[in-house]
C-alpha cells in the first residue's frame, strides 16, 4: 500500500515549474470538494458509493471520540478526480547504492520522493533522472495527507480499497497530522501504521465485525513478509555495492539478486492466494527497493 505526504510551497526561481504543478494539482483536489452529506444525499450518487461515504463519516467521528485524532475539517468532504491516482511519486537511487535521492523543501524538510499530479510529468522526470544514471521508479498514489494544512477530502482514488482498508487509510492519514518529523519518512510511516493498526482493531471491535480482522491481519502479515524479503535483498546488495569487484561483475550480481527477489516475492504472493502478475511484470531496481522500504515499520 503505497501512501504520499506532500507540502506545497511558494515558487522559487529554479523550481517554479515543479511548485506550480503542485499548487495547481492541490487546487484541483480542493476545488472539487463537496460535503459528504451533500454527496450522500444526492440522487445522482450510486447507492454503493453513498453507503461507503456514510461509513467513512462514521469512522471519522470514531477517529475523534475514540482514537483522539484531530477534530478538524479533514475527510469531511469528497473529491471525484475521475482518474486512477491522485499523484505519481518518483523515486531515484544511484546504480550501486541504496541511498535514496533526496528532495529538500522549506518547512517539510527532505523527502525520498518527488510527487506529480500528472503521470506524464512524473514519467518525464523519471526519464531525466534515468539519463543521469539513476535507478528510477514511478508509482501511483491513491491517497495523501497535507498534514492538516488543508482540509483534505476523501478521494475517489481511495475507493479501490475494501471497507476495512479504506478505514485503515483514513486513520493512517489522520495520524500524519499528529506527528510529522522532518527528514524522517521512515519514522513518519511507521508511526502512522501503528495508529492505523490499533484504530482498525478498535473500530471493528466496536461494530462487532472482528471476523474482518482476520483478512486485515493476513494482509499486514503478507506485507511484512514481503518487506523482510526486501530487507534481506537490501542487505545482500549493500554488501555487493561495498565490495571491490569490478563494475561489470557488480552489475551482474545486482541483476541476479534482484531477479531472485522478484521471483521470491511473486511466489510468496501466490502462496497467499494473491495475484502475482503485477510483481512479475515490474522492474526491480534500487529505487523500487527504497520505495517499498519506506513503509517498513
Amino acid at each position: 500500500m503505497q501512501r504520499f505526504l506532500i507540502m506545497l510551497f511558494l515558487c522559487a526561481p529554479l523550481t517554479g515549474c515543479y511548485y506550480m504543478q503542485a499548487a495547481s494539482g492541490q487546487w484541483e483536489v480542493m476545488r472539487k470538494r463537496e460535503p459528504l452529506s451533500d454527496v450522500i444525499e444526492d440522487t445522482k450518487t450510486g447507492p454503493e458509493l453513498a453507503n461507503r461515504l456514510r461509513l467513512l463519516s462514521e469512522a471519522r467521528d470514531f477517529s475523534i471520540t475514540v482514537l483522539g485524532l484531530p477534530d478538524n475539517r479533514s475527510y469531511r468532504s469528497y473529491s471525484d478526480l475521475k482518474r486512477d491516482y491522485v499523484v505519481w511519486n518518483v523515486f531515484a537511487a544511484p546504480e550501486f547504492s541504496l541511498q535514496a535521492k533526496q528532495w529538500c523543501f522549506p518547512v517539510a524538510g527532505c523527502v525520498s520522493y518527488r510527487g506529480y499530479f500528472s503521470r506524464d510529468a512524473a514519467v518525464k522526470e523519471s526519464k531525466r533522472l534515468a539519463a543521469e544514471g539513476f535507478d528510477v521508479v514511478v508509482g501511483g498514489v491513491a491517497a495523501y495527507s497535507t498534514l492538516g494544512n488543508f482540509s483534505d477530502p476523501i478521494l475517489s482514488t481511495m475507493m479501490r480499497w475494501d471497507d476495512t482498508e479504506l478505514i485503515a487509510v483514513l486513520f493512517h492519514e489522520l495520524a500524519h497530522q499528529v506527528v510529522y518529523v522532518k527528514d524522517d519518512s521512515s519514522f513518519n510511516e511507521s508511526f502512522a501504521t501503528a495508529v492505523e493498526e490499533i484504530g482498525v482493531s478498535l473500530w471493528l471491535e466496536s461494530r462487532g465485525e472482528m471476523a474482518k480482522m482476520t483478512d486485515y491481519v493476513a494482509g499486514r502479515e503478507l506485507q511484512q513478509s514481503l518487506l523482510k524479503l526486501m530487507e534481506t535483498a537490501r542487505s545482500d546488495l549493500g554488501s555487493v555495492y561495498e565490495s571491490n569487484i569490478d563494475v561489470e561483475m557488480m552489475r551482474d550480481q545486482k541483476r541476479e539478486r534482484l531477479k531472485t527477489l522478484a521471483e521470491d516475492v511473486a511466489a510468496r504472493i501466490a502462496r497467499s492466494g494473491g495475484d502475482n502478475s503485477v510483481w512479475l511484470s515490474r522492474e526491480m531496481n534500487n529505487a523500487r527497493l527504497i520505495s517499498m522500504g519506506l513503509y517498513e515499520g
